[in-house]
């Protein structure tokens, strides 16, 4: 019903986040409500799943189309609600729940909340083969071993830079492309933007 909502951030909570549109307060849940903080009182657009059943109505909210979607593929898993895949997305970044879904990796799947072994296994069956031609894109290096490690590490500092780099302009696309190469290093924030502008202006 809602592809996304552009509003300003008005408040973040330990569950969700609230976008002011217009004079009207959306109460968006999503993984990671804090990490809105920085964007509080700022416009941001915010990718939205409105789940509906006879005892529940709510707003479920993500930074990228890339996270909505899995949120959404996890939603078809036995055993596993809006909320365990809301828990999914929050515990651990979208690259490593594909990549251990495609390795099989149980031990790792079991260590979300409420995953267990059954669970786990069930996620493996129903998605594995199916997330590949979902964030190709995202993951452009996801099924390459020799790169996993580069696709899936995170920092505060790329982080940062990747927020600056949004704020200067450029479109999440592009930040993808040289998003692999970028995470081989650990820089300091102004590092990675030096190294990225660097190459983005190539």
């Amino acid at each position: 019903m809602y592809e996304f909502i552009k509003g300003t951030v008005d408040f973040v909570g330990p569950e969700y986040i609230v976008i002011e549109n217009r004079g009207i307060g959306y109460q968006i849940m999503t993984p990671n409500p804090f990490a809105f903080t920085k964007e509080a009182g700022k416009e941001i657009c915010i990718f939205t799943y409105h789940y509906v059943r006879e005892d529940l109505m709510a707003l479920y909210g993500f930074k990228n189309r890339e996270e909505k979607a899995l949120f959404t593929r996890l939603l078809n898993v036995s055993g596993i609600g809006p909320k365990g895949a809301l828990a999914i997305l929050a515990s651990g970044e979208p690259g490593q729940v594909v990549q251990a879904i495609e390795s099989e990796d149980e031990s790792f799947l079991v260590k979300f909340p409420g995953v267990g072994k059954k669970t786990a296994r069930q996620m493996i069956l129903d998605l594995k083969g199916k997330l590949h031609d979902l964030v190709p894109d995202y993951f452009p290096n996801l099924f390459n071993s020799d790169e996993v490690a580069a696709t899936i590490s995170q920092s505060t500092e790329f982080d940062e830079a990747v927020l600056a780099l949004k704020a200067l302009g450029y479109s999440e696309k592009e930040i993808r492309k040289i998003t692999p190469e970028l995470k081989k290093e650990n820089l300091t924030t102004d590092q990675y933007i030096k190294k990225a502008l660097q190459k983005l202006l190539k």
